[in-house]
């Protein structure tokens, strides 16, 4: 691994090994999510908490202060909506010319094992792959699903992990599940958790304690945050438990603690 690259994941990694990444990316599939309508609102007072941003080049380029510090994976995979036939098939949307130009840390590209745009979707992954290390930038293989792949077993995740490493991505993001240590324990490259839909303040804890103890290396959280009515509470909460090992009591106390004192 060259300088760059190692420089590039030193960033984005903590010297703890850690990471709490913030994705704000929703609308290139979803258009107007709710509390993210304006993302550069929603996303100013939780980037001092955050060990990265995972945003597209249209929001970064028009929303996010280009004095931000946090480093940046530029979302370069898309094409689909919410709308459309099938999310899953996804095209690359991003040159490595513009990731370059955008300062961007690193880059995110979704994968989707067992659809029928698996191939399609592996090899927008392996080409963004031969592209970036070229320049020592890190490609995150997000393991996204399909409409019809609602199972997330650990049978499954690690498959789709697996592969993604095998393909050359630096990092996976992937969704908890149960016997999360199997999904960790297949794959050679960091992996963080993805949040999925809203849960309870304790449901949220728990499966991110739950994934840290069983070897992930962080987490990738947006709308258990930023969806949350107390945002920064909840940011504050869960970098405790990234960082610092919070217990999950430790972290509600935390929770209630930044919730009483600012009402953020």
């Amino acid at each position: 691994m060259d300088w760059g690259m190692k420089n590039r994941m030193a960033r984005l990694f903590q010297k703890d090994g850690r990471t709490m990444f913030l994705p704000i990316d929703h609308g290139y599939f979803q258009g107007p999510t709710r509390r993210l309508e304006k993302p550069g609102e929603t996303a100013a007072p939780l980037l001092p908490y955050a060990d990265g941003l995972f945003v597209t080049r249209g929001v970064l380029r028009n929303a996010i202060d280009p004095a931000c510090e946090v480093p940046v994976i530029l979302r370069v995979s898309g094409g689909t909506s919410v709308i459309g036939a099938d999310l899953a098939n996804e095209e690359i949307t991003t040159d490595i010319e513009e990731v370059i130009r955008l300062n961007a840390a690193a880059v995110g590209v979704s994968v989707f094992v067992g659809t029928d745009y698996e191939r399609q979707s592996l090899m927008n992954l392996a080409k963004m792959v031969n592209a970036c290390e070229r320049y020592g930038i890190p490609v995150m293989a997000v393991t996204a699903v399909g409409k019809e792949l609602e199972k997330r077993d650990a049978r499954y995740l690690a498959l789709c992990c697996r592969i993604a490493a095998e393909l050359g991505a630096r990092v996976v993001k992937t969704y908890w599940c149960e016997n999360f240590e199997k999904v960790v324990g297949g794959c050679p490259v960091p992996v963080i958790m993805a949040g999925g839909p809203k849960v309870n303040d304790r449901g949220v804890m728990e499966f991110v304690r739950d994934g840290m103890d069983r070897g992930a290396c962080g987490v990738n959280l947006g709308r258990n945050i930023w969806q949350h009515e107390f945002p920064l509470a909840m940011m504050k909460a869960l970098s405790a438990i990234i960082h610092a090992d919070a217990s999950v009591d430790e972290a509600l106390a935390i929770f209630t603690a930044v919730k009483n004192d600012s009402g953020s």
